[in-house]
């Protein structure tokens, strides 16, 4: 991982002032641990000319799988391999922007005591990142750095310049060239936007990360045209977060706007009597939709099939009237998480007596499937290949034939209303296809009439007028046997 800052300068102001701001003497080498390995820098050349500083993170590649447990781009669980072997090395990420902050700390707090009429004077400065990871290509990039006051040239990397057809990467080359900023707003740019572009963070984002996107972003975020982007992609999505970091920063534009302090914005607030409801996120209003749809249809032993982490299966043992719960899942991992988190090991004898977990894929029929009242297929088929749907709709329809099927699929037309999803992205890296409102009707319709089911649907989310529901369900319910099916054939 590798950036370097540059300046130009006079014999008047020579460009190895540049040692000042930084507190790092043009003359060594120096090397500083970090807990994901170690930051060098150096400076290629040092004259009162031109001054190169250079900083060079050497990761770690077993301890940041050791301390992230898994966290981030390159750490899925499921993909041992990927954990060793991916980008972190090479490619500016948050692992980056922490090396910043911690080598150059009272740099980006524009402190020099030597010289301390250096931070507050703007100079020549050159930024290079030979390979940034940039989620929006170079369009993002130049959204980002441009309002700030940078030149920006974002150039994509080719897959493998011997194969031009491959087209590009997911990574530029990045140079950036300014006059009138200072080193320390240059560095607290760099903090905040590396980690936004990488679009993941390889540490856990927790409530103090506020804080420190406030301090860096003072006199630049609350202006920013992509001030919500920002916000939201350096927070990891974490609405609560983002919520307080983006009330925050209005309160800084108003307070800026009405040339007052913060503070007397905020105390001229009186304490409000009632709390302001949180939203209900989708998963909790599609977990109550599918109970509901349970309830209705009579079912006393339900299928989950690709349980995931067990929330449903956890909801459903809170209500005796399921006598039996079944969770299956192609993931081991996956079952193990359910299974610590339904206390499994704990359960008394009768209640563990309802739940059962086991691994099975829908891509084969499974005789243990059979007989049940009702099967849930929430947020399933999406993650199938869609040449191997048709297996999934006969092992679960055609095979195990419950009484009831629920799927939950998300609606396509809705992702224009993510303000953090990119055009054209899926909202899960691991989705094969987003299916429209129509498109799934029609499979829903096929799949009923092939198998002897009549099939209704039923928003989930908030029904917008234009695009429909974040999430679509359909309702299967069996109207012929097995014994009418073959009478009629």
């Amino acid at each position: 991982m590798f950036l370097s800052i540059s300046t130009t300068g006079t014999p008047d102001r020579p460009a190895t002032d540049l040692g000042y701001l930084l507190h790092k003497h043009p003359e060594k080498a120096q090397a500083f641990s970090t807990s994901y390995g170690t930051a060098h820098v150096v400076y290629p050349e040092a004259d009162a000319g031109r001054c190169t500083a250079a900083l060079l993170l050497e990761v770690d590649a077993v301890a940041l799988v050791r301390r992230g447990k898994g966290k981030g781009r390159g750490g899925a669980p499921d993909a041992a391999l990927a954990q060793y072997v991916n980008d972190r090395p090479y490619a500016a990420s948050s692992l980056l922007a922490v090396a910043l902050s911690a080598v150059f700390s009272s740099a980006m707090r524009g402190v020099c005591a030597a010289r301390p009429e250096l931070p507050e004077q703007a100079r020549p400065l050159r930024v290079e990142v030979p390979a940034l990871p940039a989620r929006g290509g170079p369009e993002l990039v130049r959204r980002l750095f441009e309002p700030l006051g940078w030149a920006v040239t974002a150039e994509p990397v080719a897959l493998d310049a011997r194969f031009p057809e491959w087209g590009d990467s997911r990574y530029v080359r990045l140079e950036l060239e300014s006059t009138r900023l200072t080193v320390a707003e240059a560095l607290r740019h760099l903090y905040v936007l590396l980690p936004v572009l990488d679009d993941a963070k390889h540490y856990w984002v927790a409530s103090d990360e506020v804080d420190k996107l406030l301090r860096a972003g003072e006199g630049w975020l609350p202006e920013h045209p992509e001030q919500k982007l920002i916000t939201s992609r350096y927070l990891s999505r974490r609405w609560s977060l983002t919520r307080q970091a983006n009330e925050a920063l209005e309160l800084v534009r108003l307070a800026e706007a009405d040339d007052s302090e913060v503070e007397e914005i905020d105390n001229a607030v009186e304490a409000e009597t009632e709390t302001e409801e949180r939203p209900t996120p989708l998963a909790v209003q599609r977990r109550d939709a599918i109970v509901a749809a349970l309830e209705a249809s009579g079912a006393a032993r339900v299928l989950d099939l690709g349980c995931g982490q067990g929330q449903l299966v956890q909801a459903l043992l809170k209500d005796p009237k399921y006598t039996e719960i079944v969770g299956t899942d192609v993931s081991m991992r996956a079952l193990t998480i359910a299974s610590r988190r339904l206390k499994l090991d704990r359960m008394g004898e009768r209640q563990a007596s309802r739940v059962k977990l086991f691994q099975s894929s829908l891509a084969y029929t499974d005789n243990r499937l059979k007989g049940y009242d009702a099967a849930v297929l929430s947020e399933v088929v999406e993650h199938v290949d869609l040449p191997r749907l048709p297996a999934l709709e006969y092992a679960v329809f055609g095979a195990a034939r419950p009484r009831t099927v629920l799927v939950t699929t998300p609606n396509v037309e809705y992702n224009v209303r993510w303000e953090t999803l990119p055009a054209g992205h899926a909202r899960h890296g691991d989705h094969r296809f987003e299916w429209t409102r129509e498109e799934f009707r029609a499979w829903a319709g096929t799949v009923a009439e092939r198998h002897g089911y009549a099939v209704e649907f039923a928003p989930v989310g908030p029904d917008d007028p234009e695009v429909g529901p974040p999430t679509q369900m359909a309702v299967f319910t069996r109207t012929t046997t097995h014994e009418k099916e073959a009478k009629a054939a």
